[in-house]
């Protein structure tokens, strides 16, 4: 069975939205505050904060210890905007494998 996506009706947000504007903000940090706290290059965290570099699992490491929310939260959230984004591009065109009809005895 396939699953295209069609389930969720809004693009999931990255997560380097939803650090920009909930969690910094929040917590009232800066980028170079953050990436002096995860032991990053200021670029790596602008970048993330930015929309331009997806979650790597290293950076989901650091983000879960550093919110306590845990790695696989962040990967997630990396996930389902990926499958997202994915469903919706359409450059990948592969028709399906016809299944063999049973016969009948």
């Amino acid at each position: 069975m396939a699953d295209n996506g069609s389930r969720l009706g809004f693009k999931p947000p990255h997560p380097g939205e939803i650090i920009r504007e909930d969690i910094l903000p929040e917590l009232g940090l800066t980028v170079s505050q953050l990436a002096a706290h995860l032991k990053v290059s200021r670029n790596s965290a602008s970048r993330l904060i930015n929309e331009r570099s997806a979650v790597s699992l290293e950076m989901a490491v650091r983000l879960g210890q550093a919110f306590q929310n845990g790695t696989r939260f962040w990967l997630a959230l990396q996930m389902q905007h990926d499958l997202w984004n994915a469903d919706r591009d359409g450059t990948i065109k592969i028709a399906a494998i016809a299944r063999p009809v049973p016969s009948v005895a």
